[in-house]
């Protein structure tokens, strides 16, 4: 495993809802749906605009 540390943070409730119903749908845990969304952003994020 990678060097992980833990986090804990506050969500609204609706927000805990959907990371629960995805990874259900993904089969996967709630930290890997947060990690995931997480990394699709910065992924986003460090790609060149395009115009």
């Amino acid at each position: 495993m990678r060097d992980c540390r833990p986090i804990a943070i506050r969500l609204p409730a609706d927000l805990k809802e959907w990371i629960e119903a995805q990874a259900a749908i993904n089969g996967s845990s709630q930290n890997s749906e947060v990690i995931r969304a997480i990394r699709e952003r910065m992924d986003r994020h460090s790609e060149p605009a395009t115009t």
